[in-house]
Formats: C-alpha cells, sequence, structure tokens
C-alpha cells in the first residue's frame, strides 16, 4: 500500500470535520400536496394535476397516486421530490413508483408511449 492511498481516506475525513453541520445534512419539510406536470404526447396537451397527498388523479387510463411531497425547509420554492406511483387501468398494472425529483425529471421517469409525468412543485397551507 502506497502513502498516497493511506492519506486519502484521513484528508478526507478531515475535510468532513470542518464542514459546516448545515453541509451536511439538510433539514427536510413535508408538502400537504403536490403540483404535476403531464403531457399528453399524442395530444400535444401539457396540463398541471395537483394532487393532495394520498390523492389519487386520472391522465388518461392513467392512475396517479401521490403518497408524498417534500422539499428544503429552508427554501420551499426549491428542488421538491414526490412520490408517487402510477397505474395503467386498461393493463391492470403499475407503471412507476417511485421518488420523482422536480430539479432532475429525467432521473427517474415514468416509462410510457403516451403520457409524461414530472413534478413541479409541493404544495403547503
Amino acid at each position: 500500500m502506497n502513502r498516497v492511498s493511506v492519506c486519502l481516506p484521513a484528508l478526507a475525513l478531515l475535510l468532513a470535520a470542518t464542514l459546516p453541520v448545515q453541509a451536511l445534512e439538510q433539514s427536510v419539510a413535508t408538502g400537504d400536496g403536490a403540483v404535476l406536470r403531464t403531457l399528453d404526447k399524442v395530444a400535444g396537451r401539457a396540463e398541471d394535476l395537483e394532487l393532495a397527498a394520498g390523492e389519487t388523479g386520472m391522465l388518461g387510463t392513467l392512475e396517479v397516486a401521490l403518497t408524498e411531497c417534500r422539499y428544503p425547509a429552508a427554501d420551499p420554492s426549491s428542488n421538491a421530490y414526490a412520490h408517487i406511483e402510477i397505474r395503467d387501468t386498461r393493463e391492470g398494472e403499475e407503471r412507476f413508483s417511485g421518488w420523482m425529483i422536480a430539479g432532475s425529471p429525467a432521473l427517474n421517469a415514468l416509462d410510457h408511449a403516451r403520457y409524461d409525468v414530472w413534478v413541479l412543485r409541493c404544495t403547503t397551507s
């Protein structure tokens, strides 16, 4: 083992110890619901779908259920992320289940030939 491979973990530990606690851990708040943008690629129509946590909305043959929406507590207008479940009622199968991130919609996206769904923001009371 050379000196560089021994020094790198020690250097990383030293740098982590000097970072402020806020940089290591960000406080997160939970919204009452979310605003999702939907796109019907065949009709060329984009619409916003506002759902409360636990609510289900329809997009053609898709049921879109919002489980939860979270956002940075220090900046509510910042990058929201929502847990969404999407089910195709015609095929009777789940098409998507997971977290979508507003700032990176392609990171974890719905794979559907006709529809796109992505998170815009959380709603709060």
